[in-house]
């Protein structure tokens, strides 16, 4: 297969949904050899954060010289994203490689009436790659809950990390945070080190404090008294944290938590060899870039991406609005899924939006535009829909009446992915 073959196979396995289990995602890596018992790991769990603090964890490591694998989801613009080696890409050559080996195994299995889904297939590519690069250690972020998610068919990792939990896919997870804490903590081995994001809601938190004491582990939880915050602002942050001076490019104050959560990671991996001392942490976490995360497309006028769609994420976008944002008039457009509690979001982000535009991700999950429109009304005074997502960014940016006002672009990675270059290229209109 070449490589948008092997894409397209991927992405038909999709049909195929998500089953938790990890009986499929060891068969698999078995027929390949088992390359995931090559690697060590940072193993990453939680509802939100996961990203940003696993790429942290990465950079950090890159910049002490390591080869580090990084493997996050979703992606935003391009597949490749998701599977990263010292920050760059699989070659797609080398992901047309890999998935040829992987695909002849799917189908083997499959003869034998076991079905692998298309998160057990990129993951089981994402280990043959990291193996095939002799990756010194993999941050390896979970896909869904981490009990029976995919890339919990590994052995005990150097250090597992929980970062922030709220209520989401709680048709798979349960409907109450401890469940779902539950279900995050499967990726804690027995005998190792947990490092937990500080702001923790105290039910979580029991249950993570809970497991840690049942399966012999260490909980590092970060002391947020030696954290003094210094500036916050859509550039990012400065902040002091034990002995380190940090620059965050990535705005938002809970990327400030995310990213204590990540320094304690990497202060824990020294105790395996792994050491990223203090200026690698600091020139690491200041090279971190990730889009659609509050991203900044331009700053005048100012147009913002997010692509958090829960509602802990839609409690994060609304602080920035209350803080950075205070006093300009703002468009939003917005898409959300129809099976995420989309109410909620609205709840929470529209009350500092002026005009929605909704539309809808090219993606068949998507609430329909003129739903979404309905949906938002209550929160918002001035509410159309444009179903179309290049059409709905235009829509917004001809909705700006002044060089105060802001385009807001949120709501959900799909959306995100579909209309980020448009955004781009509104710079030039």
């Amino acid at each position: 297969m070449n490589y948008e073959e092997s894409v397209a196979y991927i992405h038909s396995l999709e049909a195929f949904g998500i089953r938790p289990g990890l009986e499929r995602i060891a068969a698999l890596c078995h027929a390949l050899g088992d390359p995931q018992k090559s690697l060590k790991f940072v193993h990453v769990a939680g509802t939100n954060g996961k990203g940003s603090t696993s790429t942290m964890i990465a950079a950090a490591l890159q910049a002490a010289g390591y080869t580090v694998g990084l493997f996050t989801s979703p992606y935003v613009i391009d597949f490749r994203e998701r599977i990263r080696v010292n920050g760059e890409m699989i070659p797609p050559e080398h992901l047309a490689v890999c998935m040829t080996a992987v695909r002849l195994e799917i189908e083997r299995l499959a003869a034998q009436g076991m079905q692998v889904t298309e998160f057990e297939a990129v993951t089981a590519l994402a280990f043959l790659y990291f193996a095939l690069a002799k990756c010194r250690v993999v941050v390896l972020e979970v896909g869904l809950g981490g009990r029976f998610d995919a890339t919990n068919v590994i052995d005990k990792p150097l250090v597992s990390v929980i970062t922030s939990i709220s209520l989401d896919h709680t048709a798979v997870l349960g409907d109450t945070i401890e469940q779902i804490a539950a279900e995050k903590c499967g990726i804690i081995k027995p005998g190792g080190v947990t490092v937990c994001y500080p702001k923790q809601p105290p039910a979580a938190l029991d249950v993570i404090r809970k497991t840690c004491e049942e399966r012999g582990n260490v909980m590092i939880l970060p002391p947020i008294e030696f954290l003094n915050i210094e500036r916050a602002d859509l550039s990012g942050s400065a902040f002091r944290y034990r002995d380190l001076e940090i620059r965050l490019p990535l705005p938002g104050e809970h990327m400030i938590y995310n990213c204590v959560t990540a320094i304690d990671a990497l202060y824990n991996l020294r105790i395996f060899g792994i050491c990223a001392f203090d200026d690698a942490i600091r020139k690491g976490i200041a090279s971190v870039a990730m889009p659609a995360r509050t991203e900044v497309i331009r700053r005048d006028p100012l147009i913002l991406l997010d692509g958090g769609h829960n509602e802990d994420c839609a409690n994060a976008l609304a602080a920035t609005l209350r803080t950075q944002l205070a006093g300009r008039r703002i468009v939003a457009v917005v898409s959300l899924m129809a099976d995420k509690d989309y109410d909620a979001y609205l709840q929470r982000v529209l009350p500092f939006v002026a005009q929605v535009i909704a539309t809808q991700a090219p993606v068949p999950r998507a609430l329909d535009a003129q739903a979404l429109a309905a949906a938002a009304a209550p929160y918002c005074p001035q509410c159309s829909a444009v179903a179309d997502p290049l059409a709905a960014v235009q829509a917004g940016f001809r909705a700006l009446e002044g060089d105060n006002d802001v385009l807001l672009v949120c709501g959900s990675f799909y959306l995100a992915g579909a209309v980020r270059e448009e955004l781009k290229n509104l710079q030039t209109r």
